[in-house]
């Protein structure tokens, strides 16, 4: 458990922490193409069919939908420090994100013009995981920047066991802005939001995690509409040098590990002594952890610490496997950023851990796993808008370049596109 590597090993732990998401799903993506056809075909029923199998609960057109009356009663029902909190973090939320929102743009020239407009999506579909835990983080953490968007209907699925949702879940998608919560789980939610039904509108866009039948249905009506991302195993890789506290990141491991069995952590640090020290230490705290037997399994699974000989190397084995969370806890961690880059969420200095991230920052901790974060982002605005291209030409300006049009057009053999540019100049 815990193997202690040197930096020559870089590639064999990356391409072992890749093979989590190798696992043959067939036989549930069955399960879920017969559930995505049954409801595009057939709506309601089929989705009231699947509620009634999977939630327990004699679910119609009128009670699909959360009430006001419930609503108030998930505000009463949940502890004020923890609506408070839920506020708070709600405010950092959005200050992060509302810088994310772009302006228009034109290049103007006399007689012609050429530009981009950033238009929101009209719908954005979250879905929210129910079950035996509730996860308001991951809620205010997808409505909020659909919100900052300028999204107008922001509409939450989640699984109702007989009826009824978790409250924190109904308190924090209200906090976060969403327009409707609809009292629905599983691919079957997923199918609903990419076709519609009798009482629910189609998605532009489609976020939120879930369970694997979840993941595949977005995977599966990609297209129809679209979605953050297929989410892996979550990870985090945390770069120190000698100056580190072994408490510390032994503590921000295990928070990793307690995730699931599949969940990575990595430690690559300059320094023998200290790799030596974090194992032990990780060892002890993790006695103490209510779930310790999942993050044993983790740690035993994808528990990885490697010791490289120069900052740069250890630098450069980070940014090969390109984690989901990198810590750096080095003396002056400001002056490694620069060199970064390959991470979905980067947590510089001692007090910075992953859980600040996770809960209340401001950042966005929807982020790229398993790798991805070589070529895409966090949960952003941008993926609730759309660009599209303007362009005006008087007819002067035209005349001036058509010829040039058709000349390229016949380059390629499209001749009723050359003709196209030529038509508006003939006699």
């Amino acid at each position: 458990m815990l193997p202690i590597l040197s930096a020559q090993e870089t590639e064999k732990i990356k391409r072992r922490l890749m093979e989590r998401a190798n696992t043959d799903y067939s036989q549930q993506q069955k399960i879920v193409d017969e559930i995505l056809q049954d409801i595009r075909e057939n709506g309601n029923r089929a989705l009231f069919s699947y509620i009634r199998k999977f939630d327990g609960f004699d679910v119609n057109e009128k009670n699909l939908l959360v009430t006001e009356a419930e609503l108030e009663e998930a505000f009463r029902m949940v502890e004020p420090e923890l609506l408070a909190i839920m506020r708070e973090a709600a405010v950092n939320i959005e200050e992060f994100h509302k810088r994310q929102r772009r302006e228009n743009w034109f290049i103007e020239q006399d007689g012609k013009y050429i530009g981009q407009l950033y238009i929101p999506v009209e719908y954005a579909g979250v879905y929210v995981p129910g079950g035996k835990a509730a996860y308001p983080s991951s809620v205010l953490m997808n409505i909020i920047p659909a919100k900052c968007a300028g999204v107008k209907n922001i509409f939450v699925a989640t699984p109702a066991q007989g009826g009824k949702i978790d409250p924190v879940t109904v308190a924090a998608a209200k906090i976060a802005g969403a327009h409707r919560i609809y009292k629905m789980g599983g691919a079957q939610a997923i199918a609903a939001f990419a076709y519609g039904t009798e009482s629910i509108p189609c998605m532009d866009k489609i976020t939120g995690p879930g369970n694997i039948y979840v993941a595949l249905a977005k995977k599966s009506v990609y297209g129809q509409a679209g979605i953050d991302m297929i989410a892996g195993p979550s990870e985090v890789l945390i770069l120190a040098d000698e100056t580190a506290n072994e408490r510390f990141i032994a503590a921000d491991f295990l928070s990793q590990a307690e995730h699931d069995e599949l969940a990575a952590c990595v430690l690559v640090t300059v320094s023998e002594q200290k790799a030596h020290e974090v194992r032990t230490e990780i060892l002890r705290q993790a006695e103490t952890l209510p779930k310790k037997e999942i993050v044993m399994k983790s740690l035993e699974n994808y528990g990885t610490i490697i010791v490289a000989d120069t900052i740069e190397q250890a630098v450069e084995a980070a940014n090969h496997i390109a984690p989901e969370h990198l810590e750096i806890c080095t003396g002056d961690p400001q002056a490694l950023l620069p060199k970064i880059q390959n991470a979905g969420s980067i947590f510089l200095g001692e007090f910075a851990p992953e859980p600040l991230g996770d809960y209340f920052a401001g950042t966005n901790h929807v982020l790229p796993t398993n790798g991805t974060a070589r070529f895409s982002s966090p949960l952003n605005v941008d993926d609730f808008q759309k660009k599209s291209s303007v362009i005006y030409y008087s007819r002067e300006e035209f005349e001036k370049v058509y010829r040039k049009v058709q000349t390229f057009a016949k380059a390629e053999g499209l001749e009723a596109h050359a003709r196209s540019a030529a038509i508006r100049f003939e006699d």
